[in-house]
């Protein structure tokens, strides 16, 4: 079937009888294709192709396969098959919504103790001076990861110091030492 609309495609540059030749098939074959009506599988591949379409639209271009299966087969009434239904949307170029998988920001190692919330999550203190709080950021670069201390003031003052955190590259429980706002590191 294939070559058969390779040569309908090229007919227009080359000669039926030469492309026919070329390939293999015979130009009766060819002909026989050309002037044959579309099977019943390929009318109701059309027919269920536009009934996809309708419903895919209607979700706003959401509904994968196994959603616009079910649809046709619970609202509709429409018996088809999941994997025909995706063979047609794949040959229609319908798609649903793809989610995207998030990155893991937690590594959960067994035996290491999750650090206090010794904020106890009020993050609006009440007097200038109380509460620091930092966000640490992994910078990818070429040499590996680094881990460059960005800290935040609520609302003025001075840090902690040092801090517990869980180093995701080892997997183990340190103290990292923060650098203070002069950049020189305290002591413990």
């Amino acid at each position: 079937m294939s070559t058969y609309r390779f040569i309908s495609a090229e007919k227009a540059r080359t000669p039926v009888s030469m492309a026919c030749r070329w390939l293999g098939v015979s130009r009766s074959g060819y002909y026989a294709w050309a002037t044959r009506a579309p099977s019943q599988r390929a009318l109701t591949d059309a027919w269920l192709t536009e009934r996809i379409r309708a419903v895919h639209e209607a979700h706003r271009g959401v509904y994968g396969a196994p959603r616009i299966h079910a649809d046709l087969r619970l609202a509709h009434g429409v018996r088809v098959s999941r994997k025909r239904v995706e063979r047609l949307m794949r040959a229609a170029g319908i798609s649903g919504l793809v989610r995207r998988k998030r990155g893991r920001t937690t590594i959960s190692v067994p035996g290491v103790r999750v650090a206090d919330d010794l904020v106890e999550r009020r993050f609006r203190p009440d007097a200038p001076n109380v509460l620091w709080i930092a966000d640490v950021t992994c910078a990818r670069g070429r040499a590996g990861c680094t881990w460059p201390p960005f800290r935040t003031p609520t609302r003025g003052g001075s840090s902690a110091g040092a801090w517990p955190t869980t180093c995701a590259q080892s997997l183990s429980s340190t103290r990292c030492r923060w650098p203070s706002a002069a950049g020189v590191r305290r002591p413990d």
